[in-house]
């Protein structure tokens, strides 16, 4: 099957996406997810970067990113790359390593490149099962099974950012003010107010420690919104005036940049 193509699936009832993808020209903008996201490259390659690093996943290897984790992508090549990707929410890792006996906070990830062949078959038979014709239960089971086997393989320590580095308390600052704050329009002077810091101690304590700058940062909550406005059912024109875009075009620009496909598929995914 040539060209770029995309299929994404979603729970109606917990916060469990997969899609299934082959992209020869589609690049992915720098983004995030707030859940985990484990997957596998299928064929070709693809190249991306992720935590100052740049990385290559060629087939049967295994690919994890902790939620906000900034990342982008692209194929290595003119033959384009083919990939499954699981994305779980934070609470539902959580309950999985209760069950498991793993307490102790959420797994951070510190490689998001994997080469564990019996991993990648594990995530194959969970994506198959999410998005093909099988019982919840046998889901459930495959679910608990692969999320507990990532764990145990790729995930390292636990906890969060690290609030002892320097740039850590200045750009905390200003991710709560963009996240609480209630003014689209809010500058960079007013930003840098806030923290106390110059402008460009702000942009470089901020990108030291969230992997992107206030500006995307910005720009990510702003596709939740949206995401979230779109489960609501509300028009598409409606979620992008409401989500902070300038009309239905800008909103469905940025989405497919960053997610993949458009707002109308992400809608349309939805299963029980």
């Amino acid at each position: 099957m040539g060209g770029d193509w995309a299929r994404y699936w979603r729970a109606g009832d917990r916060a469990v996406e997969a899609m299934h993808a082959h992209f020869e020209r589609h690049v992915y903008h720098r983004h995030s997810h707030e859940t985990y996201s484990f997957g596998f490259t299928e064929k070709g390659v693809q190249t991306f970067t992720c935590r100052g690093a740049r990385h290559r996943s060629a087939a049967g290897m295994v690919m994890v990113f902790n939620p906000d984790d900034p990342h982008d992508g692209h194929a290595d090549d003119d033959g384009g790359f083919t990939y499954r990707m699981v994305h779980v929410g934070p609470e539902l890792v959580a309950e999985v390593l209760d069950e498991v006996g793993g307490g102790g906070g959420l797994p951070l990830f510190s490689e998001p490149v994997v080469r564990d062949a019996e991993l990648a078959r594990g995530l194959r038979g969970l994506h198959e099962a999410l998005v093909g014709d099988v019982s919840v239960l046998r889901r459930d089971e495959l679910f608990d099974q692969v999320v507990a086997q990532v764990v145990r393989r790729g995930g390292g320590g636990r906890g969060g950012e690290d609030e002892a580095a320097p740039e850590a308390g200045a750009a905390r600052v200003v991710r709560e003010a963009l996240h609480y704050g209630d003014d689209p329009g809010i500058t960079a002077g007013e930003l840098a107010a806030v923290a106390g810091r110059s402008r460009f101690a702000v942009y470089r304590s901020f990108r030291a420690v969230y992997g992107m700058a206030p500006s995307d940062y910005q720009r990510q909550l702003r596709l939740r919104t949206a995401r979230r406005l779109l489960d609501e059912g509300r028009p598409l024109a409606e979620v992008a005036v409401m989500a902070g875009f300038t009309d239905q075009s800008h909103l469905t620009r940025w989405f497919t940049r960053c997610f993949g496909v458009t707002p109308g598929v992400y809608r349309r995914a939805v299963t029980s």
